[in-house]
């Protein structure tokens, strides 16, 4: 019998996962192309339905490996009437804190449960469009991407604010104020701009930075309904990290997830007041996280109203996508890569060893991308 953990720290397998992933990300970015440029131009929103299968299809493998190969559990705090009256059938605005490799994923997790996750959008560098498969696959599927040069990208996002709130079926737009992930290094830097610019100080975030909000809140007022804050935690003291790699050796996480829905016309109109009510409400974030880490709960010493936590079995489409994939790609490159290996000519043998280790490669870079030690240098570099 197959022992499954030891399955599950397998390179092999892992090297399944890399070319099915990739291999399946070129076929749906090629028909994402194929859409976009022949069907976009005439038909807006048939182009936008077809285009959340295909975004579904491939984030989906992702989110598989948190919910059925890892088991990774998710501890969601929202109030109940709400969640069965508006999530997943709204466009939502989301402010989430940045402080994990894999916060990202477990709001993929999460979406998914609700049926939202072909239309997650979100903010990002604009180098990344060009990187495959996910760069194009995001921006097919009509990412905000910013140069991090104000008067540049306040006409972005204008235009894509636009674009987004036309969807025929809700959309999530994720901000991350933060504008990186944390690190000691970079939170000391954040410390001296906070106590220069006279803001609060924040234990377990960075400041935040309101001119991306207040920028993106006076396009998309009386267009999105509600912003939803965010607030994402894990155990201090767990004994597997939350990682991607976790995840792909099969070891579960334990992620809690808290969602307050605030709508929009609870924010100031005034751009000077809505910046501050953003620095306020990462006040209220640093008082839960500091609350989970001293307690395991988001309530106990932060003054927040209590929410009982609750959880959702993971809708099975996932699991049926991914074995789908591993099927339809796996069949035919194994065939050729295996016949190219035992071929017994050392060209062909020398070019099957490049191909896997190609996938391998990119495989490892994937890992590297999502660690806090390759982020960005965002609000530590020199100006």
């Amino acid at each position: 019998m197959v022992n499954l953990h030891i399955l599950k720290q397998s390179t092999i397998v892992h090297l399944c996962f890399a070319i099915s992933y990739f291999t399946s990300g070129l076929i749906l970015t090629f028909i994402q192309a194929i859409l976009y440029f022949g069907l976009k131009p005439f038909n807006k929103s048939l182009y936008r339905k077809i285009n959340y299968y295909l975004a579904y299809s491939f984030y989906s493998q992702l989110v598989f490996m948190s919910e059925w190969w890892s088991n990774s559990k998710l501890s969601i705090y929202i109030k109940k009437d709400e969640y069965e009256k508006f999530y997943g059938k709204e466009h939502g605005y989301l402010i989430m804190n940045h402080s994990y490799e894999i916060d990202w994923l477990m709001g993929w997790h999460f979406c998914n449960t609700i049926g939202v996750l072909g239309n997650c959008k979100a903010y990002a560098k604009k180098s990344i469009q060009y990187l495959p498969p996910i760069g194009w696959m995001w921006k097919f599927s009509e990412f905000v991407f910013l140069e991090r040069s104000f008067e540049k990208d306040k006409e972005t996002i204008k235009y894509q604010i636009s674009e987004l709130c036309d969807y025929p079926d809700p959309v999530w737009l994720l901000m991350t104020p933060e504008g990186t992930r944390y690190t000691k290094k970079k939170h000391e830097a954040s410390l001296s701009f906070a106590k220069e610019k006279n803001l609060p100080l924040l234990k377990h975030h960075l400041t935040p930075r309101t001119r991306g909000f207040t920028t993106s809140l006076q396009f998309f007022r009386g267009k999105i309904p509600v912003i939803y804050n965010i607030q994402l935690a894990f155990e201090k003291d767990s004994k597997t990290p939350p990682t991607l790699t976790s995840l792909l050796y099969g070891k579960p996480v334990h992620a809690h997830l808290y969602i307050e829905r605030i709508p929009v016309e609870n924010v100031p109109v005034d751009e000077g007041e809505a910046a501050k009510w953003l620095h306020d409400l990462f006040v209220v974030k640093d008082k839960m996280q500091d609350s989970f880490f001293n307690t395991g709960d988001f309530f106990i010493e932060s003054g927040v109203e209590r929410r009982e936590s609750f959880t959702v079995p993971p809708p099975i489409w996932s699991l049926v996508n991914a074995l789908g994939w591993a099927v339809v790609t796996l069949t035919p490159m194994l065939y050729y890569l295996m016949g190219l290996l035992f071929s017994g000519k050392l060209l062909y043998f020398s070019i099957a060893c490049a191909i896997f280790g190609a996938f391998f490669i990119l495989l490892q870079k994937s890992i590297g991308m999502s660690k806090i030690s390759q982020g960005s240098s965002y609000g530590t570099e020199k100006k």
